[in-house]
């Protein structure tokens, strides 16, 4: 009994931990406008995992469960075993049925101060479930009525989950209506023999007339809410979620790739530490406003070209930023937001730099995870959600920096810094953002001094240099090493442009990218497996030296 008890304790970890790693992924997603908000919420597993005797399973494998089950409960007129039967018949219809009655009542006991309301709710609850194990449930309740009550359900939560703005003197006194509409289909057109339970001869005043509303401000609250909401308005099976098919692509391409062989992962700390190095020139690092808004002689602009080909993530776009554009003159005062929709969508280095920091959250999440119980926490998307874990939080970010490290080679960094030209004064003030947005991102650059020599003339000396962001506005050199010349004379201004910042790196495996590339948080996840090939005794003596992997 003992070792199955810990057998169900070690699956449940497993399964708290793959969610995680499952709602950290589909988090990505969202953030990158391939999916809605309304896709999101059918795709993750919900944090409040555990307020329910069943497991809760993303509501797109739960999608329109609950309409069904109503329209079973519908058609059964005589006994209660064939009701039970038939939602018995497919496992996720069961689960969505015990879910929706728990949360249910957990949201509406939440909702009441006083202790006579709980009490309705309490005998509606003995009634239902006494009928149930009695097996009378059909004869004792009009089972027709639910779709009735399923609507009322619909829209108290819907005014539960208006934000903070919206709520004014009048939200309260809806919510009780609501409620007192909902107790009274209940108990006059669902139950047969529920009339007496509203009467209470010791109240002193209307039903529902205090509630407590502090619950609306609470985060897994609300989303407790909005998952209930999608199981029981969501009628259409969820098949073709998420739509976009990018995003369909990507979460195929995931949960194939996790059934195929390979090296097991070790813990974060033990894993081969690695760097990133790509280089750069003068290439687009962030499309600016008059780039996005310029017309070529076709008359289209970049940002225009944008959102013909990707309309549905231009959507998706402007419901994240909440702003809804008059015309084409508005969409320049939330450019700060539109402009990194547009850049992650060419070919610029903001693109590239997102992804390849997508390995360093990757391997923060991962950390926590080795270092605490998962199913303790809440199951949220970044680091921020793992403020509990204290110092083992803070440990995992200093174990990610120094198993990995990301340099970006800009040769002329330094030129561009100093320049006059606009074009080069927007890429230094671009590149130095996201060494601010990215802390643990490092700049490369070749610098060129006049500097004094013996017979008093001058001469250029070239230094390889490294700096990091600092505050909100500066760059910080921490390293600069001298150099017998300019390197790219010696060679070609590529390679010899990544060979000047190799000295920078660090760990024993070095990846290339070039700046084109991009990277997913998802693949993020698999780069200790992938690691692991370099040491695997399956090759023998032979060991490979060089991986080639996917390009994104």
């Amino acid at each position: 009994m003992v070792v199955n008890q810990r057998d169900k304790e070690d699956k449940n970890l497993h399964i708290d931990k793959f969610s995680d790693i499952w709602n950290a992924f589909i988090i990505s997603l969202r953030d990158e406008d391939l999916i809605n908000n309304r896709e999101r919420d059918l795709l993750i597993v919900p944090s409040s995992a555990g307020d329910t005797s069943v497991f809760q399973w993303p509501p797109f494998l739960l999608a329109s469960k609950i309409p069904m089950a109503l329209d079973m409960a519908k058609s059964v007129k005589k006994r209660d075993e064939e009701l039970r039967k038939r939602i018995n018949q497919d496992p996720y219809t069961f689960y969505a049925v015990i879910e929706c009655y728990e949360t249910l009542l957990n949201i509406l006991y939440s909702l009441m101060a006083e202790t006579s309301d709980k009490k309705v709710v309490d005998r509606i609850r003995e009634s239902l479930e006494d009928s149930i194990e009695r097996q009378s449930l059909v004869r004792e309740f009009r089972l027709d009525e639910l779709p009735q009550l399923s609507a009322k359900f619909d829209k108290l939560l819907t005014l539960l989950l208006k934000t903070e703005e919206e709520h004014d003197t009048t939200i309260k006194t809806q919510i009780a209506n609501l409620l007192q509409d909902t107790m009274e289909i209940i108990t006059q057109d669902i139950m047969k023999n529920g009339q007496g339970i509203l009467k209470d001869e010791n109240r002193d005043n209307q039903l529902f007339a205090n509630l407590n509303l502090d619950s609306i401000k609470d985060e897994a609250w609300r989303e407790k809410c909005v998952r209930l909401q999608l199981l029981l308005t969501t009628k259409e099976s969820a098949i073709y979620v998420p739509t976009n098919l990018e995003a369909r692509r990507r979460i195929t391409f995931f949960a194939n790739s996790l059934f195929m062989k390979m090296p097991r992962a070790p813990q974060v700390r033990s894993m081969m530490s690695f760097s990133v190095l790509t280089p750069y020139f003068k290439e687009e690092v962030l499309f600016s406003t008059e780039d996005l808004h310029k017309k070529n002689e076709d008359g289209i602009s970049i940002l225009f070209y944008l959102r013909k080909i990707y309309p549905d993530e231009w959507k998706n776009c402007l419901e994240r930023i909440k702003f809804v554009p008059k015309d084409e003159e508005s969409l320049k005062s939330r450019m700060d937001e539109i402009s990194p929709w547009a850049s992650y969508r060419g070919q610029t280095l903001t693109r590239t730099v997102r992804g390849m920091m997508y390995y360093r959250r990757a391997l923060e999440i991962q950390c926590i995870q080795d270092k605490i119980d998962i199913a303790k926490l809440d199951r949220q998307r970044t680091t921020t959600s793992y403020q509990e874990g204290g110092n083992i939080v803070d440990m995992a970010l200093a174990i990610a920096d120094i198993k990995f490290t990301y340099v970006v080679s800009c040769q002329v960094y330094g030129m561009q810094k100093v320049s006059k030209n606009l074009k080069d004064k927007a890429c230094y003030l671009n590149i130095l953002n996201l060494m601010i947005m990215y802390p643990s991102l490092r700049i490369a650059y070749i610098d060129e001094v006049e500097a004094p020599t013996k017979n008093g003339t001058t001469e250029k000396t070239y230094y390889s240099v490294l700096v990091k962001g600092v505050g909100e506005k500066y760059d910080e050199e921490i390293y600069r090493i001298k150099l017998p010349g300019k390197p790219t004379d010696i060679g070609e201004g590529k390679p010899e442009n990544q060979n000047h910042a190799i000295i920078f790196t660090r760990g024993e495996a070095l990846q290339a990218i070039d700046m084109n590339q991009d990277n997913y948080l998802e693949e993020a996840f698999k780069m200790r497996n992938v690691l692991e090939e370099f040491g695997s005794d399956k090759y023998g003596k032979s060991k490979p030296t060089i991986l080639g992997l996917r390009e994104h």
